[in-house]
């Protein structure tokens, strides 16, 4: 005699396993998958090769010196040097300012508004971190 009062109870786990398995697959695959396609480029002007502006290093010392390259000032005496020797550099070069850290936070902003007012926009000050 059938039991019609009977839920027959469905088991989905086989198929859960199977989709999990079927997913890792397709996880591991695809990003070894190389697809090409064929791209043509538009075509460039040529141009000149740019040149790279040369950077402008201003290092200042302890015992209140600036150094520029070769060249060697008293820390009162640079803002006027530098105004005179601005013409020798390019006003786009980045310069960057070294400054030994038992100096007076003063001295320093010194050498950066001299050098600001000499009409250099890319300055940066550079420290060991």
């Amino acid at each position: 005699m059938i039991d019609w009062n009977d839920n027959p109870e469905l088991n989905i786990t086989p198929l859960v396993d199977i989709m999990l398995v079927l997913l890792a697959i397709l996880m591991v695959t695809t990003p070894a998958m190389v697809y090409q396609e064929k791209i043509t480029l538009p075509n460039g002007t040529r141009s000149a090769i740019v040149k790279k502006v040369p950077e402008l290093e201003i290092r200042i010392s302890s015992d209140r010196k600036v150094y520029i390259k070769k060249d060697t000032f008293l820390l009162s005496e640079f803002a006027d040097n530098f105004t005179m020797m601005k013409g020798k550099y390019d006003p786009n070069s980045q310069v960057y300012i070294k400054a030994d850290e038992s100096l007076k936070y003063k001295d320093v902003m010194y050498v950066l508004k001299s050098v600001k007012e000499a009409g250099f926009t890319k300055v940066s000050l550079e420290t060991n971190g």
